[in-house]
This record gives C-alpha cells, sequence and structure tokens, in this order.
C-alpha cells in the first residue's frame, strides 16, 4: 500500500510504500490486542504491596491466658489475624505480577496495532522531524494544522533534541524513538505519526524476526 508523505511544514514530500504484511491486515485481531497490552500493562506493576505476617507483627508473644477453664476458645498469641493490632490473613505479598507471551504473538500483537491505524486512516508519516528551535507553541501550530493533537510520534533513532524539548509540554503528545515504539502507546493515542526512517526501521525489524 502507498501512502501520502508530508513534511512538517505541511507541504508535500512525496509518498512510500508500505507493507502489507504489516500495515496493511484487514481483520484486526482484538483479542491479540489485548492480551498485549494486558502483558504490557503487567510487566509495568510495582508488585511491592505487602502486609505484615504473623512473624512479623511486633506484639508480645506471651500466652494470652491459660489454655483451659475460660470458656472461652483457646488462643496462644495476640498476633493472629483475628486480633485487633495482629497480623492480616492471605494478604498481599511482593510479588511480579509479569507473566509469558510467546514473542511471535507480540510481534503479531505490533502488526495489527500499526495496520489497525493505516486502516482508520490514522496513520501519517513525515519526512523528518527537525527543528531548528525548541519553540513549544510554533510546533504545536504545526502540528495542529497537520491534524496532529492527540498522537504517538516515532521520531527515529534517535529523537532530535530540539524536536523533543518542544514536544514534551504539548499535552497528548508522546515522542519515542524507534526502540520505543510498542502496542499500549500505538492504542493508547488517536494518531500515529512515524518518519520514513520510523518505517524503514519497522520493516527492518520484522525482516530480522522472519529471518530469525
Amino acid at each position: 500500500m502507498k501512502l501520502d508523505v508530508i513534511k512538517l511544514d505541511g507541504g508535500k514530500g512525496g509518498s512510500i510504500e508500505l507493507s502489507d504484511e504489516i500495515f496493511g491486515i484487514s481483520e484486526i485481531r482484538a483479542d491479540i490486542l489485548q492480551r498485549m497490552v494486558t502483558w504490557q500493562l503487567a510487566k509495568r506493576r510495582a508488585g511491592t504491596h505487602k502486609i505484615q505476617v504473623r512473624n512479623e507483627v511486633s506484639r508480645t508473644s506471651k500466652k494470652m491466658y491459660k489454655q483451659k477453664g475460660t470458656g472461652g476458645a483457646r488462643h496462644g498469641s495476640r498476633r493472629a489475624a483475628q486480633f485487633v493490632g495482629g497480623a492480616k490473613a492471605h494478604g498481599p505479598v511482593v510479588r511480579s505480577h509479569a507473566f509469558d507471551l510467546p514473542k511471535k504473538v507480540r510481534a503479531l500483537a505490533l502488526r495489527h496495532a500499526l495496520s489497525s491505524k493505516a486502516k482508520d486512516g490514522s496513520l501519517i508519516v513525515v519526512d523528518s522531524l527537525v527543528l531548528k528551535d525548541a519553540k513549544t507553541a510554533a510546533l504545536r501550530t504545526q502540528l495542529g494544522a497537520l491534524g496532529v493533537t492527540h498522537a504517538l510520534v516515532i521520531g527515529g533513532v534517535e529523537v532530535d533534541k530540539n524536536f523533543g524539548l518542544a514536544a514534551r509540554n504539548i499535552p497528548n503528545v508522546d515522542v519515542l524513538p524507534n526502540a520505543g515504539l510498542n502496542v499500549y502507546d500505538v492504542l493508547r493515542r488517536r494518531t500515529l505519526v512515524l518518519t520514513t526512517d520510523a518505517v524503514e526501521a519497522i520493516n527492518a525489524r520484522f525482516q530480522e524476526k522472519e529471518a530469525a
């Protein structure tokens, strides 16, 4: 499939051929995208929430009262969960929330995410993202003219310093290098903006996976 390339100032920059295997999938698998997003968010979770178990509660270890003859239940420790100030039963502990997801499923999910943007007409390819001055107001005007107000921008191997500085104060606009391209950020933004270098990097990325 072919897509027109535009310049940051709104001019025409020719056209580019996009791989149908990456950007031309017609039937988008929502279940695969859901699995991928869940996998990404699970890996981000810190898993540091924790409660105190019985051996961590600082209370006396003396037996509460004699074993028999009280007419009540028999207890041996005030650290038990049923007492005020005691431990908590079956509470959260430090752990990892990450789980395994096959590489082929992850690669397929990225293809479907990119294809979903191309199918919806939410994919924009620009020739380059280089600014002379890091001016947020000027960049916001340029992006607004292109209809980019809620977008993920993939700016090449390295994001231009001035462009990154100017874009970081624009709400709902995320800027990442090629290596940062991921399904979650693609889906959470309305528009996907790629440079021609980023498109070439994506093609190379999938060619390497197929060769492996």
